[in-house]
């Protein structure tokens, strides 16, 4: 594997090279491989480094050798694409030296492609709240888990949030996922409303931690565990152990550190993969929410289709309002 203009620099502010990129990739291939193995992979492109413009690679770049294995998904639209199956070590570099900085797996593996077989919650601290206040959400989100007979496994994002992964077997829809991740969510919102919330729209979230249910959705993705993220510390994401939670930083993770760490301490998650669980307890909570508290679906992203059972994607502060003359129950 030849990597072009190896001393470019990537990350002005501690001078990492592409070289580095590659070589770190390479340090970590064994756990990153564990994440993404037999999983459509959206690429995080930042070609000229983090002060460029990144841009998400959701097919095979053109030129790709032979050897990069591909499988192909199907988006919201209904369109279909043939993204980067990574298969083994030369592939991270390959897409290192493309200028990959985050790889974002599916949440599914080939051959079954609609079916989710990880379900993922992500910890998005909103203005005014940072990792810590996350830290303290996704404890109880741990306990929520466990009260539902799952198992979860944590890792900082890189910059302020946290995601959690779970081991599902792969037999559910991803509508089917998205509602038990909705249902989970409001739960932890239910037990700490100050702290939590699952308000879609950011003007009703205020000062709390947002659990992002829509990373459920279909196509949509978070950064791998081990991923480079575009910050200028060129963090990564990181995971760690439930209990080192509330004692460690964002930037404890990065390029420079990880590997030494991940000799020292081996694969946080090694686990994930030793059993999968099953959705029924979280899709009852689903049912148990629509039918004793009138709590059905919530808005997609704006550029999915209109799904069924989904409210209006309007604006709280923008949705119409009957003037004084209208009458509210025509």
């Amino acid at each position: 594997m030849r990597v072009s203009n190896p001393d470019k620099v990537y990350f002005p502010e501690r001078g990492i090279t592409k070289r580095q990129i590659v070589e770190y990739y390479l340090a970590v291939s064994e756990p990153l491989l564990s994440v993404l193995a037999q999983r459509p992979v959206t690429l995080k492109r930042f070609v000229d480094g983090v002060t460029g413009e990144a841009f998400y690679a959701k097919r095979v770049p053109r030129g790709a050798p032979a050897w990069v294995d591909s499988v192909e998904i199907t988006f919201p639209s209904g369109r279909t694409a043939s993204e980067v199956c990574p298969t083994e070590p030369a592939v991270l570099a390959w897409a290192a030296n493309l200028g990959t900085f985050d790889f974002h797996p599916w949440p599914v593996r080939r051959p079954r492609v609609d079916h989710p077989d990880e379900l993922r919650v992500d910890l998005d601290p909103q203005l005014g709240t940072d990792f810590t206040d996350a830290a303290v959400v996704a404890e109880v989100l741990r306990e929520v888990l466990a009260e539902a007979g799952l198992v979860g496994y944590p890792k900082t994002s890189g910059g302020r949030g946290i995601h959690v992964a779970v081991r599902i077997r792969a037999q559910w829809s991803f509508v089917q996922v998205r509602r038990a991740v909705i249902a989970l969510a409001r739960e932890v919102a239910r037990r700490i409303p100050q702290q939590a919330t699952v308000s879609w729209w950011k003007e009703e979230r205020g000062q709390r931690v947002f659990l992002d249910f829509n990373q459920a959705a279909r196509d949509r993705t978070i950064a791998s565990a081990w991923s480079v993220r575009g910050t200028p510390r060129a963090t990564v994401s990181m995971p760690v152990h439930w209990d080192d939670l509330m004692d460690v930083h964002p930037d404890d993770f990065d390029v420079l550190t990880v590997p030494a760490l991940l000799v020292q301490r081996g694969d946080p998650h090694a686990g994930l993969d030793g059993e999968s669980f099953g959705l029924e307890p979280l899709l009852e909570w689903a049912l148990r929410d629509e039918r004793d508290h009138g709590l059905g679906d919530l808005p997609y992203p704006p550029e999915y289709p209109k799904m069924p059972g989904e409210p209006l994607r309007v604006q709280p502060s923008r949705a119409k309002r009957p003037s004084s003359s209208e009458d509210p129950s025509s």
